[in-house]
């Protein structure tokens, strides 16, 4: 006589949530050893339930010389193994550092020889501007999409590649043209299926485009957000402590990065 599979009338579990599992609890009649038991289950359960996917298979207990109590175990799939799996987004506000040379206002002139004429000027050691390190408003942020293999061909990695260290030359997400920098993307895929989908992580910083900065007695600076503002210092003498300074007389703008249009990116706008 064949060996038959039935599930136990009380041995069904359910946990519902962010991980959601079950167990289901079968008995196997008439096996005459662990391999056709294995056999009869492997073949008899099913290989998902409720959306969840048949993960282990135990041979939990002999109950007689022909009978076994066998429970199958389902979970939720991983993304990569979900027909359409969801993007996840995560962001970092942690800011960048720039290297400046000018205060936005002095607070505070100390002893005989303080100049109020140097304009803001910071570190000034009688012949140089050294500066200072600070961090400025970046807001990064990085998304995880799920590409399907036939779309991430040898020619859209290499596009990815031109895109790291563009800026977008057109609104995105949210951001104004000149914003938001592509700081590269990464990629991985678990199997060779043709189902079996890339997952790949998309790496942006965003600055803000800045209008009507002053720098000095230079004002009315317009910078877009990974623009390079530098200032030009020249010689002048301060009328009241009698020294040489050095004061802006210039301020300058310069475009550091291309710009790019990030539709080659392939995740929308």
């Amino acid at each position: 006589m064949a060996a038959t599979l039935h599930e136990l009338f009380a041995g069904r579990t359910e946990t519902l949530g962010a991980k959601p599992k079950a167990e289901i609890a079968y008995v196997v009649l008439g096996a005459a050893d662990e391999t056709e038991v294995r056999t009869v289950a492997l073949a008899g359960i099913p290989v998902a339930y409720q959306g969840l996917n048949r993960s282990t298979i135990t041979l939990d207990e002999r109950l007689n010389a022909t009978t076994w109590k066998v429970v199958a175990a389902f979970e939720a799939p991983e993304p990569q193994q979900q027909d359409n799996p969801e993007s996840t987004f995560a962001f970092d506000t942690g800011g960048g550092t720039q290297h400046v040379t000018q205060s936005i206002q002095t607070v505070g002139r100390y002893g005989p020889a303080a100049s109020t004429a140097l304009g803001g000027a910071i570190g000034y050691d009688g012949q140089n501007v050294a500066g200072v390190d600070i961090t400025i408003p970046v807001y990064q942020f990085s998304e995880t999409h799920y590409i399907a293999p036939g779309y991430v061909t040898q020619g859209y990695k290499l596009a990815l590649m031109g895109l790291t260290g563009a800026v977008n030359s057109t609104s995105f997400r949210g951001f104004q043209a000149g914003e938001v920098l592509f700081m590269g993307a990464s990629g991985t895929r678990r199997g060779t299926d043709p189902d079996d989908r890339w997952e790949i992580t998309y790496k942006f910083a965003a600055s803000p485009n800045q209008n009507g900065l002053t720098v000095g007695s230079i004002s009315g600076i317009q910078k877009r957000g990974w623009d390079y503002l530098w200032v030009q210092y020249g010689d002048d003498v301060d009328p009241t402590a009698k020294v040489l300074i050095k004061k802006p007389i210039a301020a300058y703008v310069e475009q550091v990065y291309p710009f790019a249009s990030f539709a080659g990116l392939g995740i929308g706008s």
